[in-house]
């Protein structure tokens, strides 16, 4: 079988090829385990890194309908995970581009899959598609203590919008047949490499990665700041674990809120001077440098979400923080 993964080209979307070129199998439409021939990245950019034999890179914007179509072709043995997708601090300042790739681009791959699913109907399954949401769909004039998979979703940044309405239209293209669609809600995944993005939420990966770095960490919210986080490694695992849950245990509502660690700057403190009493390392400090635009986008955020659901349907459990700062440092860094 085919997978297509877009934004192939990302963190998440290159740990996510990686791991499947090392699982070797998925769930096809026909409802077995099916060897992975090829691995196919769609993305605008990609990284100069060596790729594995059966992995190809497509420069692709999602925006682009004809595009996607092309890219995902009419063979409907395959399997999609849709991650590409502008982050939440872009969102806010470019608001019709993040219609234009959130929601355009969003529907374009549906699309796309749903023609392809169309072709190959009496020959075969519905093929199954993951989408990569966020917590972000949640908010309100009043954030709750926690949020679950029954909660309201009331988002309050453009970001969660567009997620929001593409785990609608997922639910209703799975209701519809036209694919087996699944959404896993994502909570912010630490720790990030490399240097920061675009995203309301990236100070959670600065304060562990600059600090290991020996480089001092401005930190643009209160330092009680409370947030729902998960390490890479279990995000990516959580996302084949969804695409493989057998459809009829997901029922109508295709979203699913991953599991979340409570995480705040002070909690990362203390954490980052356990670690660096248990290796010898320098730190870099944080340094308070509060930017009123972040705090109040964040504030909209959920604090907590109980991933009772998740749990019950086999979708793992995030490891402590401080193992999610050891993988961290075992995958990407030598620390100064």
């Amino acid at each position: 079988m085919k997978v297509i993964i877009t934004g192939g080209g990302g963190f998440l979307g290159s740990r996510l090829c990686t791991k499947l070129v090392e699982v070797g199998k998925l769930t096809g439409p026909s409802g077995v385990a099916e060897p992975i021939e090829q691995v196919v990245l769609l993305d605008s950019t990609f990284p100069d890194l060596e790729i594995a034999p059966l992995v190809s890179r497509q420069v692709c914007d999602i925006a682009d309908r004809d595009a996607v179509f092309e890219a995902v072709g009419l063979d409907g043995n395959i399997a999609v995970f849709h991650l590409a997708s502008m982050v939440s601090g872009e969102c806010e300042l470019r608001f019709d581009d993040a219609l234009r790739v959130n929601l355009d681009g969003g529907r374009n791959v549906f699309e796309a899959v749903r023609r392809t699913a169309n072709a190959t109907r009496n020959t075969n399954g519905l093929p199954r598609l993951v989408f990569a949401s966020s917590i972000a769909c949640f908010g309100g004039d009043v954030v709750l203590d926690s949020f679950s998979d029954m909660s309201k979703q009331l988002p309050r940044t453009t970001y969660g919008m567009t997620k929001s309405i593409c785990e609608l239209f997922i639910n209703d293209y799975s209701r519809k047949r036209f694919f087996d669609g699944r959404s896993a809600r994502l909570p912010t995944v630490i720790v990030r490499p490399g240097k920061p993005n675009a995203a309301a939420s990236s100070w959670a990966s600065g304060m562990f990665r600059e600090p290991l770095s020996g480089v001092d960490c401005l930190l643009p919210v209160h330092r009680q700041q409370c947030h729902p986080m998960t390490g890479y490694r279990t995000v990516i695992d959580s996302l084949i674990a969804l695409h493989e849950i057998p459809e009829a245990k997901l029922g109508g509502d295709r979203a699913v809120g991953l599991p979340a660690l409570q995480v705040t700057p002070n909690l990362a403190s203390q954490v980052l001077g356990q670690i660096a009493a248990e290796r010898g390392l320098q730190l870099g400090k944080f340094v308070d440098a509060f930017d009123p635009r972040i705090q109040s986008i964040v504030d909209g955020w959920a604090t907590a979400i109980d991933g009772t659901r998740a749990i019950a349907l086999g979708i793992p459990q995030p490891p402590t923080l401080n193992q999610i700062v050891q993988h961290y440092l075992m995958d990407f860094c030598t620390p100064i």
